[in-house]
């Protein structure tokens, strides 16, 4: 039972999300769309309850809160074909904004996204998720923004040839010249650099080129969970110089550093097993599912997921927090943060952690909104001086 207390922290959450809903970072509902049904939407018709397939669907981003998403149009790295491949992600969301306009709207801009929120509608965005989705091309990045991505992440869990990650082992040391030259690029568009999932040297000399805010589209603090996907205090630090925003995100093996462990342990299973080690397919979970009744999951909670926002802020300032809960591209989930209905757990708890309606304001809306405008400023400018870059991975790292 709900004791009165925490019905009332959840009733000023849900109030506050009215006005100011979630701008969430990442969501991974296209990839799997394509893995689950290939993009058959009638077969995961998102205005019916998915709770069985999905962490998302219509239902569900309403009782959450939700007035903002980044659709993550993410392929695997570690694949060929990721051109084409990201152009079907993309077509997929294109695809739902079109099958259910009464409750999604694109979105290109800030002011874009202001206007969902006026319409009650969840303004709909696009992230490329890893850098290899332009295959060293500039012409190619540009093509992705003129198609509507906003915002691209470095790098996923691989290297790419001018960019590390976190998660291998070090290439290039960082971004090399050519990486250097993408980030100007993707500043000159408008475009946002994601530096979740790179290198804490990538994010480093992403921070010491870029001439446009940052964002972080789901990551947390390494600080309090010592996991390479997180960021190290000493980046967030520079956060309020450069006007970027960091994304809280929820998944347990990033969150709760007793989940590190158990994941490395897991995450073998499966590859023992000959799935990779992020499928979320009704097979790969039946696999995840008998590991861990031999071998029980740490569980992180909505608590824990505070834990981190905590410390972010004292370490970067509330003007430079969001959130990016990474649902649908993780096979577990916190207590009380289960699938996109839950985001007023957090607020509630944050709440009751002595945080402003006006900190909460920023969390949740204004502070992703902002750094999206911030960045089409920053265009503007570059345009008014420069023209696009034509350099190549081979003139520029030989």
């Amino acid at each position: 039972m709900t004791s009165p207390d925490a019905a009332a922290s959840l009733d000023e959450a849900r109030d506050l999300l009215r006005e100011f809903p979630v701008v969430d970072g990442h969501n991974d509902l296209p990839w799997a769309l394509r893995e689950q049904v290939r993009y058959d939407l009638g077969a995961r018709d998102i205005a019916t309850d998915q709770s069985a397939h999905l962490h998302t669907d219509l239902g569900r981003l309403r009782a959450g809160g939700v007035g903002a998403q980044f659709w993550s149009v993410y392929v695997r790295s570690d694949q060929p074909g990721a051109v084409p491949a990201t152009l079907e992600q993309i077509d997929c969301v294109r695809q739902l904004i079109t099958r259910y306009p009464s409750d999604l709207r694109g979105a290109l801009t800030a002011a874009d996204m202001e206007a969902a929120r006026a319409e009650g509608r969840i303004a709909s965005l696009m992230g490329a998720e890893g850098g290899h989705s332009i295959a060293n091309s500039l012409a190619t990045l540009r093509a992705l923004y003129a198609l509507g991505v906003r915002y691209m992440t470095l790098t996923h869990n691989d290297n790419n040839d001018w960019a590390d990650s976190a998660t291998d082992e070090p290439g290039v040391g960082g971004l090399s010249a050519f990486g250097r030259a993408v980030v100007r690029e993707m500043n000159r568009e408008g475009m946002l650099v994601d530096l979740s999932h790179v290198a804490a040297t990538t994010m480093r000399d992403a921070l010491d080129t870029t001439s446009a805010p940052v964002i972080f589209s789901h990551s947390s603090s390494r600080a309090v969970c010592d996991h390479p996907r997180n960021i190290p205090d000493d980046v967030l630090e520079r956060l309020p110089a450069n006007g970027g925003v960091a994304m809280v995100t929820f998944v347990p093996k990033f969150v709760l550093q007793a989940a590190v462990d158990w994941t490395a342990a897991a995450d073998e299973n499966m590859r023992a097993h000959g799935f990779h080690h992020l499928a979320t397919t009704p097979e790969a979970m039946k696999v995840h599912r008998a590991f861990e009744e031999t071998n029980p999951r740490p569980i992180a909670t909505v608590s824990t997921v505070a834990d981190h926002l905590d410390h972010m802020r004292e370490v970067a300032g509330v003007d430079h927090l969001g959130i990016g809960g990474d649902y649908d591209g993780t096979a577990f989930t916190p207590d009380g943060l289960g699938d996109v209905s839950g985001y007023p757990n957090l607020i509630a708890e944050l709440h009751d952690r002595g945080w402003s309606r006006t900190d909460l304001a920023k969390l949740t809306w204004q502070n992703a909104v902002r750094v999206l405008g911030a960045a089409e400023d920053v265009a503007r400018e570059l345009q008014a001086t420069r023209g696009p870059s034509n350099a190549t991975l081979e003139q520029l790292d030989g």
